[in-house]
Parts: structure tokens; sequence; C-alpha cells
């Protein structure tokens, strides 16, 4: 997880903030938000060659989780992208179908600035409307401010994985988090629908504007 925007309430001259589905146009923005935070968050890698993202692999993950029914939102503050989420299968076999694992990433310039609250929910309701049923999140040990936003959606802590990760010289240690999704684990899936409107976003969340 790359959102660290539990810590601080949203200052009230802080502009509306507008969530909705994701388009091809904002994909060179998505990506210069994602660089930033893959890039910060590693520090020194030696010999490692990174594999970037660039713009097309972006637009064709976006056109494949489309036909899976799977949200990507991005965050709109005065007309620019201030961050981006989306989920995606937490497993190929069938048997996890309903389960997703989820990613966000807010602009720099907007950290502690209530993006991640108004992502992270809008994420939850667009997933849940899909059919889906849990989400899973790895979080750093040491985000605290990811930590607490999660927490405050609705996740709990279900597992730490040690020392998965490396960076800046050092083991780090990734939280597992999980958040029920609709009714959960309480009844039996149904058949897979397509909500008759969208419940939280601007637009249909699995439709380009």
């Amino acid at each position: 997880m790359a959102e660290t925007s539990a810590a601080r309430p949203k200052p009230a001259s802080w502009p509306d903030i507008v969530i909705r589905p994701s388009s091809d146009a904002d994909v060179t923005a998505m990506v210069a938000i994602y660089e930033h935070h893959i890039r910060r968050g590693v520090g020194d890698v030696g010999d490692f060659e990174e594999e970037r993202l660039l713009p097309d692999d972006l637009k064709r993950r976006r056109k494949t989780m489309r036909k899976k029914r799977l949200p990507h939102l991005v965050a709109e503050c005065e007309g620019l992208v201030a961050g981006y989420a989306y989920a995606v299968p937490f497993r190929k076999r069938p048997a996890y179908r309903y389960t997703l694992k989820h990613s966000i990433y807010v602009h720099p310039d907007h950290l502690h600035s209530g993006i991640g609250r108004r992502l992270l929910p809008a994420l939850i309701e667009a997933c849940a409307a899909g059919g889906y049923r849990q989400m899973i999140g790895y979080i750093d040990a040491k985000n605290e401010p990811s930590l607490r936003l999660h927490e405050a959606c609705g996740f709990v802590r279900v597992g730490l994985l040690p020392a998965i990760g490396y960076k800046f010289g050092r083991w780090s240690d990734s939280v597992m988090v999980q958040c029920p999704l609709g009714t959960g684990s309480e009844d039996q899936p149904g058949a897979w629908h397509r909500p008759p409107k969208p419940v939280v976003v601007t637009g249909d969340p699995f439709q380009e504007p």
C-alpha cells in the first residue's frame, strides 16, 4: 500500500474531491504517481533492474479489469488526478473468485489530505456491488497511517508476514488486512449481477466515463 492519508482531517479549504472511474486520459498521471511511490519506497536496489509500468501496460490492465467487472477508480481534485485505487483477483483459482486484493496510490502533493478516506470506501462499495465478498490488503508494518485508514474502513489485521520485503537497507514486514464486502460470509453467493445504478462513485464504476 502506498496510501498514508489517514492522519489528518480534510482542511476546510480543501477542494471537492470527485471519485470516478479512471479513463485512458488518466493513465499518464497514474503512472507518474505509481513511479514516485515505487522509486521512493525501495531505495538502492543495486543490480536489480526494475521493470517500469508503461502507459500501454496500464491501459491493457484497465481493459482486462473492466471485462472482469473490477473497478479502477481515481480521485480528482480541481481537474487533476490526486490518487487512484483498484482491486484485482486475490488468486486465480475458481474457489477464490469472490475475493479481491486492492491497492491505493496517492499523489505525493496530496498525502494526509483525505484522499484515501474517500477512495477506499468507494472502492469497497463498488466491489461489493459487483458481487465480491472479501477484500485483502498488504501494508508495510511501519506504515501506521495506512493501517489506521484501513481499520477505520472496516479492515482487521489477520496476519503478519515478517521480513518479506527489502528496501532502504532493511527487511520489512507486511501486515495482511481483510474486510468483508456486502454480506461477507454470512450467506451463499448468488448469481453475478450488474448493479442497476452506481453506489458511491460518479458514473458506473465498471465503465469508463
